[in-house]
Order: structure tokens, then sequence, then C-alpha cells
């Protein structure tokens, strides 16, 4: 049975496939991995370790001489999102102020969904389209997690240090792989097929958290808000990253939705009681976001990649050899 060469015919099959199989799993049985318990429920729930022996595979693969290049697309991309999202975010406040329109659509949603990238599915498909520096954005891009930035984008009174240790532990998985890698050749070949073996592993534990019944609760809202931040932050980080030398093809592929992003509204509401009425709608509506972005953007990734990649696309043979196609 030719069942990886199957998958591998849908655009991002390696994630896109596992990560379906582990949202139907869980939104008709959820207490599967409970129910099992042991390494069957670390399998549902892996997808920070996971994503954690990623990295460090990555890391063992990597010249040092590449880390400016690494800190270069990070930046342009989490600063391209992070920008627009903020762009947009006012925006909509003139017309929405704190309220909801479209039965849940909300400021706080829009932000909270155009902010935090889906890194597990960024750094699987520059595993399998893009360079080695690409990949290692991740780890930059990692600032987005969480509610910090969404906060510091609303501005929220208060919030001026930076956790420090969580960028620490962001990076350090790379940093390690880095530099045993570069000091033995023979580790460097050990790992070297670490990243294309883990990333249906990372998409099935990140699809286990997804309840496809979001979707249908969340209605038009959540399809509307998901094409508009594939459409919007692909723009605009294809620019940065056209901009700083690259393809564009780790822009699209930065233009999703974290699934965690799910749990930014009631954070926010917590710490600014004035989202409390729409934090639960943001909730449901930026559930449904993830799904639509994690399906629409492995698609437009995988078209761009084979777009720039073809003959008398303008990139040079050694960018091309560089496209890696995992």
């Amino acid at each position: 049975m030719k069942i990886k060469q199957s998958v591998e015919k849908i655009p991002g099959g390696m994630m896109l496939v596992p990560l379906l199989l582990g949202a139907i799993l869980h939104t008709l049985f959820p207490n599967m991995p409970t129910f099992f318990g042991s390494f069957t429920e670390g399998l549902f729930k892996g997808a920070l370790p996971f994503i954690a022996l990623n990295i460090f595979c990555l890391g063992t693969q990597m010249d040092f001489r590449v880390t400016p290049r690494i800190v270069k697309k990070g930046g342009a991309l989490i600063i391209s999102k992070v920008g627009i999202a903020a762009i947009v975010g006012v925006i909509a406040g003139q017309f929405i102020g704190d309220g909801m329109i479209m039965g849940g659509l909300s400021v706080l949603a829009i932000i909270v969904a155009m902010n935090d990238t889906n890194g597990g599915l960024y750094m699987s498909l520059m595993n399998q389209f893009g360079k080695k520096e690409e990949v290692g954005a991740t780890t930059i891009m990692a600032l987005e997690t969480g509610p910090f930035i969404t906060m510091v984008t609303l501005g929220i009174a208060g919030i001026s240090v930076f956790p420090w240790p969580y960028l620490v532990g962001a990076i350090l998985p790379l940093l390690l792989g880095m530099i045993v890698g570069n000091l033995d050749p023979d580790i460097r070949s050990l790992f070297s097929k670490g990243n294309a073996m883990l990333i249906p592993f990372i998409g099935f534990a990140l699809g286990s958290g997804i309840d496809l019944s979001k979707v249908y609760q969340a209605g038009i809202t959540g399809i509307v808000l998901g094409i508009f931040v594939v459409v919007v932050t692909g723009a605009a980080c294809l620019l940065a990253d056209k901009l700083t030398g690259g393809s564009g093809i780790a822009g699209i592929a930065a233009a999703s939705t974290a699934g965690n992003a799910a749990a930014v509204p009631a954070v926010i509401a917590a710490a600014n009681p004035k989202y409390e009425a729409v934090a639960p709608s943001a909730t449901v509506v930026i559930a449904s976001c993830v799904i639509v972005t994690a399906i629409l953007v492995p698609i437009l990734t995988a078209w761009w990649a084979k777009r720039v990649n073809r003959p008398g696309s303008g990139q040079s043979d050694e960018e091309q050899v560089q496209a890696v196609s995992m």
C-alpha cells in the first residue's frame, strides 16, 4: 500500500491528514486519551514535546553561520503579522467598539486570531517546502504564543516585562541541537531524518486538541474570520518574506491561527473586565478560525511553493535545491 505516497499528494498532507484524524477522534471520542492512558494518551497530548524534538533535530542540521538569517526571517514575520493585527484592530474598533457583530465577531476575536501563528503547522510546512533557517524562525515566532502580544496590542496597562524564561526556553532546543550537531558530524547524521519523522505526530497531537463541532457553533462568523486571517496576514507576511530575500513561502505558511489562541480571550478578560462579555463568543469563533486556517494554509503554501519553484519562475537553481521536500 502506497500510504505515504497517497498522503503526500494532498498539499501539506503529512501534517494535515494526521491533524484532521486527531480532530475527528477528539470530536467523536473526547475521552479516548484518558480512557487508554499511558503511552496512547501521550500520542494525543504530546504536541509540545514533539515540537521540541523537531526543533532539536533541526538544530543538529544547522550551521551557526545561519543564525542571523533565523533572526532576520522570524523577526520580519512576527513584526508584519502583529503589525497588521494592530492596524486591523484599530480600524475594527471604530465600527465594532467593545461589542460584537455577526453573532460573535469582536475586536478581541479578530486580534487574537491574527496575532498567534500555529507554530507546529508553520514548522511542518517549512520542513516540507522551505529552508532550514525558515524552519528555525519558529523559535522567534514563538513570541506570539499566549496573551502577552495580544495584551500589548490591545494596550492593557501593567504589561511591561517580557517573560524572559519563556523566550530562553523556546530557543534552547534549537541551540542545543546546533551545538552538538556542529561539534559531531555523526550526531548530525543521526538526527537528519528526525524532522520528517515527527511531522505526522505533531499534526495528530495538534488535531487532538480541536473540536470540529466548534465550526458549526461559530457558523459563518468563524469561517469568514479564518479566510480573512489567511488573506490579510498572508499578504502582509508574504510581502515581509519577499523584502527579506525569501520566496514568500514562509510568509504564507505563517498565515494561520494557533490552537492555543482559543484560550487567550479568557485570560484577557481576567486581566481587563471590559472583555468579559465578548470572551466566550471570541473563544468559539477563534476555535473555528483555527480549523479553517489549518486547512487553507497548507493548500496555499503548497500551491505557492510549486509556483515559485517551477522552471522559469526566476528562482535560482541553488534556491530550488535548498527548498526541502520531506
